[in-house]
């Protein structure tokens, strides 16, 4: 038992099973001997015996057959009857040498052999005697009386030889089905009793392999049982070193860490019950703060509402300011290009008075030298006497009307002057209003661009404020949401509490000593 007890349990069925196998291997054996000797014996009955036997019958029927046609031969009158009777008896000669050589190669008894001898001389003697005596009465000879006295008994002394043939071999195959029901016979005895002693070193293995299991696992169970029922304290004795060995010494290192892990248990849900009441009252007071901020977060929430709005209006103001300078700016550029177009007329107007001022120049020179030409005319006039009277009074009038036209040319000239002073103070004030123009152009656009500047960041602003609000709407939901989950929370701590009292009492059901 002790030594069944250090096996595996793998090796103790295998060598369970092993010796088993060999029981039933050598009932098998045995069986199959027996067997083996009757399919033997089966098999010289099969063929070569029942060969040996069939063809003593047909050697037998063929004798009987050629003696009447030796009768046929010797003693009928018909010439075609007797040469038919010959072919066939030369055919059944034919068939029976076969017949001789065949069983010659089939016999394997002494006995078998001597009486295919005999046979063979029987025949031989029979088949001289015959031919003879078929010769003479061929040659005309009444051979009749001595077929009667010699080939007849010869025949039958031949027919007796081949009898005795199939006498021996019907007996010896008798002989060699007796033996081989003897044989049957004994491989069935040989199975029973093989099959006995297996079934009876079966029962007896199965019973020791049963007991070195069922015995340790039993003891097994009533230490599970304990474990079960909260025994800590339970010892398991091991003593085998089996795999139900090395279940019980893993059981005992089990209950060894059980100890340990439900002191360890016992020792942590007191501490968890008291951290969840710590942790309940700070949920509690969490829970409080957080719905606090909530409402701040709420009244934070309207106020950006309103600032939004505000920041909206301010967008839209800015934008139709913007809008406004932009038209003012275009029309500053259109009252730009006006005074520029001023200014070139201006400009226009001051080079043709200067144009008009060098005509009269030209012209007052013309009357000048008009007047030097009327002068000189008047003395060659009163040098001619009183033929250049008339003359002197043509060159009187052109003098005067010369001294009149440069009298005429100086006031034109002189209202040209006074003209283009002032056409060029005005073109002088004309540009510095043009520069005016332009620099209040630029300022507008500077303005229109700064109101733009101001649009954009109001519009950013807006957008700005609109996320703002939206984060703090966002983040008003979450701290709701918190403050649910804090409330959940609270709610879950009380539990781990309530679950922390009832793992303490669940492991206080553990006996440790």
């Amino acid at each position: 038992m002790n030594f069944l007890g250090n096996l595996k349990l793998g090796q103790r069925l295998t060598l369970g099973f092993a010796a088993l196998i060999l029981l039933s291997l050598i009932a098998a054996g045995m069986g199959i001997e027996r067997i083996r000797a009757v399919n033997t014996i089966a098999d010289k009955l099969g063929a070569d015996d029942a060969e040996m036997l069939v063809l003593t019958q047909r050697w037998t029927r063929s004798i009987e057959s050629n003696t009447a046609r030796t009768w046929v031969v010797f003693f009928a009158t018909e010439p075609t009857v007797v040469a038919r009777v010959k072919e066939e008896m030369q055919a059944v000669v034919t068939a029976n040498t076969d017949r001789i050589k065949r069983m010659g190669e089939l016999a394997t008894s002494p006995e078998q052999k001597q009486l295919i001898k005999d046979i063979a001389e029987q025949r031989t003697a029979f088949q001289a005697l015959r031919n003879a005596l078929l010769k003479r009465k061929e040659a005309g000879e009444d051979v009749g009386a001595e077929v009667l006295a010699q080939v007849f008994p010869a025949a039958q002394s031949y027919l007796v030889s081949v009898e005795k043939l199939a006498d021996y071999q019907a007996k010896y195959m008798q002989t060699t089905r007796n033996m081989a029901d003897q044989a049957a016979s004994e491989g069935i005895t040989a199975l029973i009793i093989g099959t006995a002693l297996a079934v009876i070193a079966g029962a007896c293995l199965a019973w020791v392999l049963t007991r070195s299991i069922v015995v340790p696992l039993r003891r097994a169970q009533v230490a599970a049982e304990a474990i079960a029922n909260g025994d800590l304290s339970t010892d398991i004795q091991v003593d085998s070193r089996d795999e139900i060995g090395q279940l019980t010494q893993s059981m005992q290192r089990m209950v060894l860490s059980l100890r340990g892990i439900v002191q360890a248990v016992r020792a942590s849900s007191d501490s968890i019950a008291t951290g969840s009441s710590q942790i309940a009252m700070g949920n509690a007071d969490l829970s409080q703060r957080t719905e606090e901020q909530a409402s701040n977060l709420q009244q934070t929430a309207a106020s950006m509402e309103q600032l939004t709005s505000t920041i909206k209006q301010n967008a839209d103001t800015a934008r139709q300011a913007s809008q406004l300078a932009s038209s003012a700016s275009a029309v500053a550029v259109d009252g730009g290009t006006v005074v520029g177009q001023v200014v070139a007329t201006m400009e226009d107007i001051t080079a043709s008075s200067r144009k008009v001022a060098d005509i009269i120049g030209v012209i007052d020179g013309i009357a000048f030298q008009t007047n030097i030409l009327a002068l000189n005319a008047a003395v060659e006039a009163a040098r001619a006497g009183e033929q250049g009277r008339g003359f002197a009074v043509v060159a009187s009038e052109v003098r005067s009307l010369a001294q009149r036209s440069a009298q005429a040319a100086k006031e034109i000239k002189s209202l040209i002057g006074e003209s283009v002073e002032k056409v060029e103070n005005g073109t002088r004030l004309v540009g510095t209003a043009g520069s005016t123009m332009q620099d209040v152009v630029q300022q507008v656009k500077r303005v229109t661009d700064l109101i733009g500047e101001i649009t954009s960041a109001s519009i950013e602003q807006s957008t700005g404020i609109g996320q703002i609000g939206d984060a703090v709407h966002q983040l008003d939901q979450v701290t709701q949401q918190n403050a649910a989950l804090v409330e959940e929370s609270a709610a879950a701590s009380e539990s781990l509490k309530h679950q922390a009292a009832s793992l303490a009492q669940t492991v206080s059901v553990f006996k440790l000593a």
